[in-house]
């Protein structure tokens, strides 16, 4: 279906200026735009996202813009779909990321489904991406501001999917989208930005994980298997992690977790860190290319990005080692501007 202006349009409004100004731009270009807050989290502790106010604020732009507002309570859906399995990959010593599985389970997907059912063409969200139809395909490119770029967290969905998506702040700098906000004369157009694990806010991750996995002590090891410390429970740390460790005569660095006797293996050398090769499962093609091929890949989302070679069965060589490459975290393959797909770090080389 072509974007045209009569289409209808759902945006998924979370009470931050991003999407705000997303539904702003889309009322002014002449789209029949609605508004949705996500309810997908029960806050009840300090420092965890105040659910109600920000559907507040959400509500008072869509008053502002004049346009209708939804709310939807996803919070089951959430905590199936997001929440158990976060907690499930941090069981097992994994590194997940909530953000990518939130957008593919959630945002486009039951919200997708919703906003279809009620007649909606299109979902937009305020996400720092773009989107490009070239012939019989759909490309995912990177966000035109790239230190803000979010096109990493989006690698998950379908091509079927992106047809229907708009990201109508993916073209813009994030002092622009500012800008536009105090323009259009908006109530959030001086809101700091969220941070924090997707829809729960800036809570510390362990206090977070300490709610669904209570302390193990356990041991922790150099790597001639010389026992120097104890934690508190394999989970509570990351590949590369050296704060919390509470080691004397440090840094020490994480570099392997092993779930199954609840050990940590550590180094003082931050060069046991760098690996050269890992291998990605469950890969997701929204444009496959003829393997092998050189891509840039970033194996999470303030990595820089590095020159890499993928080869079939998700096997991917860097030209040069990279750091704290995490098992569970995802790593995503990108040619130029493009994003080809990814898929989740399953095993990474030994040796640099």
């Amino acid at each position: 279906m072509k974007r045209l202006k009569k289409s209808k349009v759902l945006v998924a409004m979370s009470g931050g200026v991003d999407s705000s100004v997303a539904a702003a731009l889309l009322k002014k270009a002449g789209f029949e735009v609605a508004g949705a807050f996500l309810k997908c989290w029960q806050a009840d502790k300090e420092n965890y996202c105040s659910t109600d106010e920000d559907q507040r604020i959400a509500r008072l732009v869509a008053n502002k813009i004049g346009i209708p507002f939804y709310t939807f309570d996803f919070t089951r859906e959430y905590k199936e779909k997001v929440i158990d399995y976060f907690i499930k990959e941090y069981a097992r010593g994994k590194t997940p990321n909530p953000d990518i599985i939130c957008n593919q389970e959630i945002k486009f997907g039951i919200l997708l489904k919703k906003a279809t059912a009620l007649g909606f063409h299109f979902l937009a969200t305020g996400h720092y991406a773009r989107v490009e139809a070239v012939k019989d395909r759909i490309k995912l490119l990177k966000g035109r501001d790239k230190n803000k770029d979010q096109s990493y967290f989006l690698y998950a969905l379908k091509p079927k999917v992106l047809k229907k998506i708009m990201f109508p702040v993916g073209g813009c700098k994030k002092d622009e989208v500012r800008k536009m906000a105090k323009v259009f004369n908006l109530p959030n157009a001086d809101k700091k930005d969220s941070q924090g694990i997707c829809f729960v806010g800036k809570v510390k991750l362990i206090d977070f994980l300490k709610e669904y996995l209570p302390p193990k002590k356990g041991k922790i090891l150099l790597k001639d298997g010389k026992v120097i410390g104890e934690h508190q429970g394999f989970y509570y740390y990351t590949i590369g992690q050296r704060k919390g460790l509470h080691l004397s005569s440090g840094p020490y660095f994480v570099l392997k977790i092993n779930p199954k006797n609840n050990t940590l293996i550590v180094s003082r050398d931050e060069k046991d860190l760098y690996k050269k090769e890992l291998k990605a499962k469950r890969i997701n093609w929204l444009n496959k290319p003829k393997l092998p091929i050189k891509v840039t890949a970033k194996i999470r989302y303030r990595h820089k990005g590095a020159k890499a070679k993928l080869y079939s069965g998700g096997r991917l060589v860097f030209e040069k080692p990279q750091m704290a490459i995490a098992p569970g975290q995802s790593v995503v393959f990108y040619k130029g501007e493009e994003l080809l797909g990814g898929g989740i770090i399953e095993l990474v080389a030994t040796s640099a």
